[in-house]
């Protein structure tokens, strides 16, 4: 016998419910972020992102550095990298602002040609992603766009895509590594302006390789610095998910991904990428309103146009001097 657990509140659901002679509906639909796995993956979450500013912060102070905590802080101030990454902090998260994707591949394109091997680039992109991606997710999850099924088939095949790509990334030569990654974000630039011409058919079916795709997602994610929301996403609202819904549980999902290849990075990453990392998250911090007026100036065709024009452009050039 199943047991239920009605919603007996007044809702818009159960008024229609109510007009058509029909029980009310379970309180798992009406308020899909009280599922005991999405408020596990919350203060999984939380808890994640606590440890990880612990962490940074025992690094920073009572590591064994030369300097003192406020010593370094100084000195990464008056240092280029620092200014370099808030510059491409700013440009990846507005474009990511305005267009919901392609924070990653734009900033790894970027660090990649201010002279970072693929590696930092990668690391400092997720560790920085970190932050974003977590506070992303738990919205999502309050604001009820997260379908707890398709978060739970891509959760385990992302991380363990990431975590290779990270280890494959942070193992291999980068003078080997650096055309690699630089053609992928080439192809993934001409994706993007590809999906200007694709137009989309909604259809009601159930998503296939749902784990392969998040498997491969994650691997390419964390070896070319981003390509998750652009594979993973587009390729499951492009077979006519619902998109609200699709991109939650993908952003979610991408918190633990992005975690998981972050902590592979720290832990073999030589050069410590912090500087970076710091100009990065100093970058996206004031982003916010220069997405917002791009949104408003330019349509999306626009931006998607420009964004995968510049993104192929720079991992051509980043291409030439790898094999040049």
């Amino acid at each position: 016998m199943k047991i239920r657990n009605l919603d007996l509140s007044d809702n818009p659901i159960n008024a229609e419910h109510t007009a058509l002679g029909l029980p009310p509906v379970e309180d798992d639909i009406t308020h899909p972020s009280n599922h005991p796995v999405l408020r596990i993956a919350v203060w999984a979450v939380g808890f994640l992102l606590v440890g990880v500013l612990a962490y940074l912060a025992s690094k920073l102070f009572n590591g064994q550095h030369e300097q003192t905590g406020m010593q370094l802080i100084a000195s990464t101030l008056q240092g280029d990298a620092f200014w370099k990454a808030v510059l491409v902090g700013l440009l990846a998260q507005t474009v990511d602002g305005a267009l919901g994707m392609a924070y990653g591949i734009t900033s790894t394109s970027f660090l990649l040609a201010t002279g970072s091997t693929p590696a930092v680039a990668s690391a400092s992109v997720h560790i920085a992603e970190v932050f974003t991606t977590g506070v992303s997710g738990i919205s999502h999850v309050k604001l009820g766009n997260v379908n707890r099924s398709l978060f739970l088939r891509l959760l385990v095949p992302g991380i363990l895509g990431a975590s290779l790509g990270a280890w494959v990334v942070s193992s291999v030569d980068s003078a080997v590594i650096k055309p690699i990654v630089s053609a992928y974000l080439f192809v993934m630039g001409l994706y993007i302006v590809s999906k200007i011409f694709k137009k989309i058919t909604p259809r009601r079916e159930t998503p296939k390789h749902v784990a392969k795709l998040g498997l491969f997602g994650g691997f390419l994610d964390a070896v070319g610095g981003g390509g998750w929301g652009p594979v993973v996403t587009t390729t499951l609202v492009g077979t006519g998910q619902d998109p609200r819904t699709t991109i939650g549980s993908v952003n979610l999902a991408e918190f633990f991904l992005t975690f998981a290849s972050a902590a592979v990075f720290a832990g073999l990453v030589e050069e410590g990428p912090w500087p970076t990392v710091a100009g990065l998250v100093v970058g996206g911090l004031f982003a916010a309103p220069f997405a917002a007026f791009l949104t408003q100036r330019l349509n999306t065709r626009t931006l998607l146009m420009l964004v995968g024009g510049v993104i192929s452009c720079i991992s051509l050039y980043n291409l030439y001097r790898a094999l040049g």
